[in-house]
């Protein structure tokens, strides 16, 4: 590429998002489309907001998941069962290219905010959404929470020991569903550029997670029974762990094949008799006395520290990691040495904040914008709409917006 080029634009500037959304599958997934250069407007109820803001006070008095979820966006407060705040919010859709909304299910239906009648009144329009079990079927009312669809999607059976289950320690049914809202933004802004329609996107916690769930799906469907609970472990792979060291820290590592074991027992085990053993010589054999296996990678770990452990692994061209928390991630050297941290503004003052993890090389940096105050920019939205100051207070004094 000619260095002396300017740089392209973001991919996503110049569309305008409108979202009806809280807590953080649609927040997450229009954070994406932010970060890409959209212009996303979030409506809010005047009366607290998105409720993901009271979740907790850990960022600097501001809940971490609306940190997270919501940078770059504007934030509006409307009373939709008003009819003037429903009628701004109608102004706003005429002039959006996308609409975003994970209502509870049934009441952006009842406000006539489903896609399909977005779409029916305004073709060009990408209108999204997101429920919990989908639009119809037996489930299709029922409460989906993350760790509800979790649950429901089978993710809780295969996590955790096998004594007990655990879910994800992240929203991963909510975490699904926004990068398949993402992805669905993207794919039919594409058709719409060959077609001229827009047309609505539907997904699905459930059905989201479901998919994630494919491995053990098929294992379990093909296999006769499904993939056992192993913590860190994997089911059909050893060795495949975390092994404590010497200095105390756990080092995990995998082997994905016998050329891999026959090293590893070579130059890291020092017991090359391992490497032919009929007992350990395939992952077969392996997995099927699993128990003598992590005994023996134990075994030579733990007279070695962690930083022993690593290098030994790593010469011997074995996958390996240590077993981090969070605070090691957010001082990971990885992410200092490719410059992945920026500031974005908040109310509370600057956040550090990580880059998105898709990156264009010769382009506009990402757009991570500020985290918005609830209602920080409603009287803008609404003046650039022709409404005058004295229009604004009214519908402020009535309690039609915040």
């Amino acid at each position: 590429m000619n260095d002396s080029a300017p740089p392209q634009p973001l991919p996503l500037d110049g569309i305008t998002v409108v979202a009806v959304e809280q807590a953080v599958s649609a927040p997450f997934a229009t954070r994406q489309l932010a970060d890409l250069g959209a212009r996303v407007v979030k409506v809010e109820r005047p009366d607290g907001g998105d409720f993901a803001r009271a979740y907790d006070t850990a960022v600097q008095g501001l809940a971490s998941h609306f940190v997270w979820a919501n940078r770059g966006k504007e934030s509006i407060a409307l009373d939709l069962k008003e009819p003037r705040g429903r009628d701004i919010l109608d102004r706003l859709v005429a002039d959006a290219d996308v609409f975003v909304q994970n209502l509870a299910q049934g009441a952006a239906a009842r406000l006539g905010l489903d896609a399909a009648t977005l779409c029916a009144r305004h073709p060009r329009l990408v209108a999204v959404d997101i429920s919990g079990y989908g639009p119809d079927g037996p489930y299709a009312h029922k409460r989906a929470y993350d760790m509800l669809v979790q649950c429901e999607a089978g993710l809780v059976s295969v996590t955790g020991t096998p004594d007990q289950p655990v879910k994800a320690g992240i929203p991963a049914a909510d975490i699904a569903a926004a990068m398949y809202a993402f992805s669905g933004v993207l794919a039919a802004l594409l058709r719409r550029g060959v077609t001229g329609r827009g047309g609505p996107v539907e997904v699905s916690m459930f059905d989201a997670l479901a998919e994630w769930m494919g491995h053990p799906l098929y294992f379990g469907m093909y296999g006769g029974e499904p993939p056992a609970r192993t913590g860190v472990a994997h089911a059909v792979i050893a060795p495949y762990d975390a092994y404590p060291t010497a200095d105390g820290p756990l080092v995990l590592l995998s082997v994905q094949n016998d050329r891999e074991w026959r090293r590893l027992a070579e130059q890291v085990l020092e017991r090359p008799e391992l490497a032919l053993d009929r007992d350990y010589a395939t992952n077969v054999a392996r997995t099927r006395h699993r128990t003598k296996t992590d005994a023996a990678v134990a075994e030579a770990l733990a007279t070695l520290t962690a930083e022993e452990a690593i290098g030994r692994l790593e010469r011997a061209g074995i996958a390996c990691a240590r077993l981090n928390g969070v605070a090691e991630l957010a001082g990971h050297p990885q992410l200092a040495a490719r410059d992945r941290w920026r500031e974005v503004g908040s109310p509370q003052g600057p956040l550090r904040a990580l880059l998105p993890p898709v990156t264009l090389p010769g382009g506009e940096p990402p757009r991570m914008g500020a985290v918005p105050a609830l209602g920080e920019h409603t009287e803008a939205l609404l003046r650039a709409l022709g409404m005058t100051g004295a229009q604004v207070a009214a519908l402020r004094r009535d309690g039609v917006i915040a």
